[in-house]
């Protein structure tokens, strides 16, 4: 069933366990029986059994705009909702995904989200957007979980209605910070907004794992067409120790790359320096464009939540591809966007398989992930399990399961493993200083 469900106080969970609160629900329906007196067994609107009804998510992500674009995920949801349905559906029900455009706007979020509540959606699904003050409320208000977000806000790291399938910034930028650990001094360029705000404290919780100062902290605007004078600076920053070269780290999303053009035409007046970044802001379409092997980024250490592109373990995501979106170039299987977006829907997935022929609706969705439901994604992160207090919680991320991520690096142009398996950045999270 995917009619209105009954709504869902974001405060009940810290004062009554869910059972408790189903027991003060099922009196208030005998009582309304009771004033009823007959036609209590079956609800307007509502019927006995799941039937055969469409199951109705949403995917939305920026698009079109002059900072960071994302239009590989709802591309990539509407080809998983076709192949789901090529193959029967789940448990024999159709997948109908809605996509919405937030314009890395917080207005347009929360239209997003608003449409979402209107539109019953029963979960948003492997989605990006920076601006979770403004989507949230709507979704916490209508109950509705947020599966498999970017990790791009500490929001997805703190709402009970949040299931996020990786680390998000956090990781990424604790795990690079301990893989840079032996440079000489570090700056990180980063957005000049809320959500930029965010990265230097883990960045410095890796560097002060490995005994290393913090990094100097270069704010720039996110939609700039070109950073000469931020390239100049952090080049005279990581170049005053001659004995221990220095290491720049650019986390500016799409505008990496534009960073990198003015990067490149700087250092050549400077003693040779080393670049990091996380993926996202960098993959291998980016690498072969600014030069390959004889381009910046070689040699650069680059964190990721997942195995590379090449790795086996993405093939079941290529075939949706090949099938369903062979010649649709906004999905590219190594862009981490879609890669998370993958994810997420197979969360979703393995959710509704598991509530078999009962209602699927945002209360027994949510309800089925809090209940402890553990999803298995085929090695491409651990076994996923949500509580509502993880491990991470006295620092401020009750709901962050996955601080894995990988060590990748660029050799010969090409994006490889520097390192086997993952790196759980836990501990330095522990350790992470983090303005709220």
């Amino acid at each position: 069933m995917t009619g209105r469900r009954r709504k869902r106080s974001t405060f009940l969970p810290g004062l009554l366990t869910r059972h408790a609160r189903n027991g003060v629900l099922s009196a208030g329906t005998a009582v309304a029986c009771a004033a009823l007196v007959s036609g209590c067994g079956v609800v307007p609107g509502a019927t006995g059994d799941a039937g055969d009804d469409p199951i109705t998510v949403m995917t939305w992500a920026p698009e079109d705009t002059k900072a960071t674009n994302k239009p590989g995920m709802p591309a990539f949801a509407r080809a998983y909702a076709r192949w789901v349905n090529a193959k029967g559906g789940i448990n024999g029900r159709k997948l109908n995904v809605l996509t919405c455009n937030d314009h890395n706007d917080s207005v347009a979020a929360a239209k997003c989200a608003r449409r979402a509540a209107k539109e019953n959606v029963v979960a948003v699904v492997g989605s990006y957007s920076q601006y979770a003050d403004s989507f949230f409320p709507s979704l916490e208000g209508a109950g509705i979980p947020y599966i498999g977000g970017y990790g791009i806000t500490n929001a997805e790291f703190t709402s009970p209605l949040s299931y996020p399938v990786n680390g998000g910034q956090p990781a990424l930028l604790a795990g690079l910070g301990s893989a840079l650990a032996d440079c000489g001094p570090v700056s990180l360029i980063r957005p000049d907004t809320i959500a930029g705000d965010q990265l230097p404290p883990l960045l410095d919780s890796g560097l002060k794992t490995g005994g290393h100062s913090p990094s100097r902290d270069q704010r720039a605007a996110e939609d700039a067409t070109e950073y000469d004078g931020h390239a100049d600076l952090a080049l005279r920053t990581t170049t005053t120790d001659a004995e221990n070269e220095g290491c720049v780290v650019p986390a500016l999303g799409d505008r990496n790359s534009t960073f990198m053009d003015s990067f490149r035409r700087a250092r050549e007046e400077y003693p040779d320096v080393r670049t990091a970044t996380v993926l996202g802001s960098v993959d291998q379409t980016v690498i072969d464009a600014t030069g390959g092997a004889s381009g910046p980024y070689e040699g650069s250490y680059i964190t990721g939540w997942y195995p590379v592109a090449s790795d086996p373990r993405w093939d079941a995501m290529k075939r949706v591809i090949k099938e369903e979106a062979f010649d649709d170039n906004r999905i590219d299987p190594a862009d981490a966007g879609v890669q998370t977006t993958w994810i997420a829907y197979s969360v979703f997935h393995k959710v509704v398989e598991s509530l078999g022929g009962g209602e699927v609706t945002a209360d027994t969705v949510a309800e089925a992930l809090d209940d402890g439901l553990s999803v298995s994604t085929g090695g491409l992160t651990p076994t996923l399990r949500w509580q509502f207090e993880g491990k991470l919680a006295s620092v401020g991320f009750p709901r962050l399961v996955n601080a894995d991520v990988t060590l990748q690096v660029v050799r010969e142009g090409r994006l490889v493993s520097a390192r086997k398996g993952f790196l759980d950045t836990t501990r330095t999270l522990e350790n992470a200083d983090v303005n709220y």
